[in-house]
Formats: structure tokens, C-alpha cells, sequence
């Protein structure tokens, strides 16, 4: 029996066309079959159930690239389940984990344990990485054909960075032989070692050991070498300094096929939210000075950096109500990635397409994964948003299992009103 679905009165954004116009959109069995104005008028029939957005954004479901999920091994913090649930309420469709659990995915079994897993919850897709290095310890690669066979999206180290410049290379040469995509983590260790906030006045007026932001930018200096030697497919995650956002642009001005994301506590916060040693606000890498987080929103602006990650690290109680130095780093973001992201649209920073090209389509192209777009045969994935909608956020209602945000209170505008995956709704508000 055919499912056709019509949501109408909506305000249509897919970046990939530059459509942003009020409109409706047809799904059929899962599918986007149609959009454009007053398909109403165009005699659907009976069986058509009718969705009003009401005015409301309808764009493609975002593309989340870099979660932290924690399942298998630290299932207290995190599971596939909450995340996917955390997911869906802030209009993500689709996100792909880091292979950082218990045991490492850089086995098969591991990878497809996700994909049926993620089938068994049936809200969010839910793809993962493989590692590069075995047990991530950068040394010996894993088997990445059959990873990428079993469904790995693409190849990191996660929280690490490879940082044997012979590793890396190998990865690199490895990958491109099956054209597959290396994400790195970009600090140089021994520049970084120890450190727990960035380098500063204001890590030297804390007593804190600070990180230079020149760990980041020689890391990714030297890959970009490496990318010139052996033609990979290579992806800088979580960019954070003018440096490296200045060396990927000159980069991508010179042809090389490199792409990079960051998240919104780098265009949202700087250093200054550490405050009293607030552990909330530790992050790997860290939070940067008012001069790098600039660069990142020149970097999205003119196209540098490609995508919007929300870089979701639940941490329970234990890891972050410790000194500063000793408090495990990391932020959950699923529920606020798009209304931090959309800041960037209501200060007239970026346009409302770039910002959802950030989110959707780009991650996807990038991990080529369906959906991203609005077009007829494309997965009907949307996120359905209401862009005025002031609110605050309530950390403590937040779904993920660990609440570890320094965004208690802020004051936000735009919020996730229905989630849809494949035609289905598996989110919703009342308008």
C-alpha cells in the first residue's frame, strides 16, 4: 500500500538547488516524490495525510559527522538508543560515530553490530568510523576494504591524532586506493601534552598548563604535505585556529581535495567561558581566543570549512566534577546543534542556506551518505523548525543520558518542531 504524506505551508530550504521558497512536499513510501507550491491544487486524493508546517522551515534532516555514542563499553554515559533519541529532537536524521569505544571498532563484526543496531532502534541512521590504526594506537593499520565493505563511512583515530608522519602517509596512500576518506584529529601530541585549556592570559592567570594553537595548525600543515604526495581523501575534524583554517583555504585554493568541519562551541564560546575553572567548558581541542573564533566564522562564511559538527562527548559526573586539569574533556551537543548553528544566521553572520548546508548537505556529500538534499528520490529525511522560536536552554532536560553543557540558560532562537525519517514523523512538538 502506498504511504503518501503532504507537508504544507512550509518554507522550503534545500542549499543545494538555493531553493528557499513557501511551498509543500509529497512523500511517497519514503521518498521525496514531489515539492513545489499549492501541490494541494494538483487533485492528490483521499489517501494523502496532510501535514501543516504551518509556516514553519522544512529543510533535509541534518547530517551529523562526529558523535561520540559510547556504546559498546561505557553504556552509563551514552547508548545508541539516547543518542538516537537526543538525535531526532534536534532534528538530526543521520550521524556517524567515532570508533573510540569498548573494545575499538576496527573489526568488522563491531561495525556491523552498529548498522543492525541502529535498524533495531529505527529512529536516526546511525553510521560509524573505523579506526585507522589498530586499537587506535597509531601504529598498524586496519583492514580498511573490509571495514568499508561491513559499512564504515570512513577512517580516524578519533580522539588521537595520528601523529607518525609514515602512519599517516600509509593511511592516506591505503585509502585512496579504495578512495576512502581519512578524518583526523588535528593536534600535534607533544605540543599538547599536558596542557588543559589554550594558551593564554588567561591559562597563565588560572595556573593552568595551556595548549598553543600552533599544535593544530603544524598538524595540519604537515598532512596537507602528505595529501600533495599521495592524492588521499583527507578530512580535518573540530578546526579550531585561524592557522589551520588559513592553511585549508590556501589548500583548497590550490586544488587539494581536503574538507574540514567544526563545532558551534568554537564560533559560540572562546577561552573566556572556562571562567573559574568551569569543566563544562574543557573541550579537545580547546576553546580558542576571540581571534580564533572569528576565523572559524570567516571560515564558514567564505566556504573554508564545510560542515557544522555538534562534536557530542557525553561525560558523566565523575569525569567532569574534578580539577580542571583532571576532568575529562568534551561537550553534548545533538539537542543544540541547530539552534547554536542558526546564532549564526540571526546575528547576519551567514545566510540561512549556508547555514544549512553546513548541517546537511555538505556532511553528507563529504561522507557521502544519502539524504542532504530536497529533491524528488531523495530519502524524505527532514527537519521541520520553527526559525523565530525564542527559548532557553534547560540543560537538564536535555535527553542525552550525561549533561555536561556550559549553555545552561542561554537564550536561543529557532527550534526543532518535527523530525521525519524516510515520510515517517519520529519526533514532534506542538506548534
Amino acid at each position: 500500500m502506498t504511504e503518501r504524506i503532504l507537508f504544507t505551508n512550509a518554507r522550503l530550504l534545500d542549499p543545494a538547488s538555493g531553493l528557499d521558497r513557501a511551498g509543500d512536499l509529497l512523500a511517497e513510501n519514503g521518498v521525496i516524490a514531489a515539492l513545489g507550491p499549492n501541490l494541494a491544487r494538483d487533485g492528490l486524493g483521499e489517501d494523502v495525510h496532510v501535514v501543516d508546517c504551518v509556516g514553519s522551515c522544512l529543510a533535509p534532516g541534518l547530517t551529523d559527522m562526529r558523535v561520540q555514542l559510547r556504546e559498546p563499553g561505557d553504556e552509563h554515559q551514552e547508548t545508541l538508543a539516547t543518542g538516537a533519541e537526543a538525535a531526532i529532537a534536534g532534528g538530526i536524521t543521520t550521524m556517524a560515530m567515532l570508533p573510540n569505544t569498548v573494545p575499538t571498532i576496527d573489526d568488522h563484526a563491531l561495525v556491523e553490530f552498529v548498522g543492525r543496531r541502529s535498524r533495531e532502534i529505527g529512529r536516526t541512521a546511525i553510521r560509524t568510523y573505523a579506526a585507522a590504526t589498530k586499537g587506535l594506537h597509531g601504529r598498524e593499520l586496519t583492514e580498511y576494504g573490509l571495514l568499508a565493505e561491513a559499512g564504515a563511512v570512513a577512517f580516524t583515530d578519533g580522539l588521537h591524532a595520528i601523529a607518525d608522519a609514515v602512519v599517516m602517509r600509509r593511511a592516506l596512500s591505503y585509502a585512496s586506493t579504495f578512495d576512502l576518506l581519512i578524518v583526523q584529529h588535528p593536534e600535534e601530541p607533544s605540543l599538547s601534552a599536558g596542557g588543559a585549556m589554550n594558551a593564554g592570559e588567561i591559562a597563565t592567570r588560572l595556573g593552568l598548563a595551556g595548549i598553543t594553537p600552533a599544535a593544530e595548525t603544524i598538524m595540519v600543515e604537515r598532512d596537507l604535505r602528505l595529501v600533495e604526495i599521495t592524492g588521499g581523501r583527507y578530512h580535518a575534524a573540530h578546526v579550531s585556529t585561524a592557522g589551520a583554517i588559513d592553511a585549508i583555504r590556501r589548500a583548497k585554493a590550490r586544488g587539494l581535495g581536503v574538507t574540514c568541519d567544526t563545532a558551534p562551541h568554537y564560533f559560540a564560546l572562546n577561552e573566556t567561558a572556562v571562567g573559574e575553572y568551569r569543566t563544562f567548558a574543557k573541550v579537545s581541542p580547546p576553546l580558542r581566543s576571540e581571534e580564533d573564533r572569528r576565523a572559524v566564522i570567516d571560515g564558514l562564511k567564505d566556504g573554508t570549512i564545510d560542515a557544522i559538527a555538534s562534536d557530542h562527548s557525553p561525560q558523566d559526573q565523575e569525569s567532569k566534577r574534578l580539577p580542571f586539569a583532571s576532568a575529562e574533556p568534551g561537550i553534548v551537543g545533538l539537542e543544540t546543534l541547530l539552534p547554536l548553528s542558526l546564532e549564526l544566521y540571526h546575528n547576519g553572520s551567514l545566510g540561512l542556506l549556508q547555514v544549512i548546508r553546513a548541517l546537511s548537505q555538505r556532511p553528507a556529500e563529504i561522507l557521502r551518505l544519502p539524504g542532504g538534499r530536497l529533491k524528488p528520490g531523495a530519502p524524505a529525511d527532514l527537519a521541520i523548525f520553527d526559525l523565530e522560536r525564542p527559548w532557553r536552554i534547560d540543560v537538564a532536560a536535555l535527553r542525552s543520558k550525561c549533561k555536561n553543557a556550559p549553555y545552561d540558560g542561554r537564550p536561543v532562537q529557532g527550534k526543532v518542531t518535527r523530525t521525519v525519517i524516510g515520510g515517517r514523523t519520529v519526533f514532534g512538538l506542538e506548534p
